[in-house]
């Protein structure tokens, strides 16, 4: 029995290690591309892949500057999925509403809550033609990933058609099997709630 258990976490340690190895060469990948980008483009700031024409993706804003560039963009609402860092006060003189809906990257399973919040916002907020909604975490590879999918799905996209349309525009994306389980019982509870 001991030896069973001990084989069953030594194989967690491993998935779990190397999805990190994947999540880390997946930000240095993105880092290297902006990096480019950057070079060719000097007034690139911001990190938004948009996923449909009023839906974004990206990573941190972190700085006042970046927030107005947030701002040229059209965007009128964030989701922001980072515990590390709150963007209202940035967002406040632009006029943006700001949905802080802080998580840990810690592949843990989400509560359906955490999703029923950012969808709710975003639901609220493209009732609006003109709004556009930017969903973000720190790097955009996993917190806004997930929170993005909840959304589409929520729009009645298909899980995998939603999953393939938002790693083809943004191929960084890691979907880790907690987070997409956790999206998945959040649309299981709301089929329950719509019934």
């Amino acid at each position: 029995m001991k030896t069973s258990s001990r084989k069953h976490a030594e194989a967690r340690l491993r998935e779990s290690l190397q999805r990190q190895t994947r999540v880390l060469g997946s930000k240095q990948l993105w880092s290297e591309r902006i990096n480019r980008a950057g070079r060719r483009n000097r007034n690139l700031g911001i990190d938004i892949t948009w996923i449909t024409d009023r839906i974004g993706l990206g990573g941190g804003i972190w700085t006042a500057a970046n927030m107005a560039e947030v701002a040229r963009a059209g965007i009128t609402h964030i989701i922001d999925m980072q515990v590390e860092f709150d963007d209202t006060p940035l967002a406040e003189i632009h006029g943006i509403q700001v949905l802080w809906n802080p998580t840990d990257d810690d592949f843990q399973p989400k509560s359906p809550n955490l999703f029923q919040r950012g969808v709710d916002f975003a639901q609220e907020a493209l009732g609006d033609e003109n709004a556009r909604v930017f969903i973000h975490c720190a790097a955009g590879v996993h917190r806004a990933a997930m929170m993005t999918l909840a959304l589409l799905c929520s729009q009645g996209w298909q899980l995998e058609d939603a999953m393939q349309t938002i790693s083809s525009r943004r191929p960084v994306v890691d979907f880790a099997e907690v987070y997409v389980n956790s999206v998945e019982q959040f649309l299981q509870q709301q089929v329950r709630a719509g019934d």
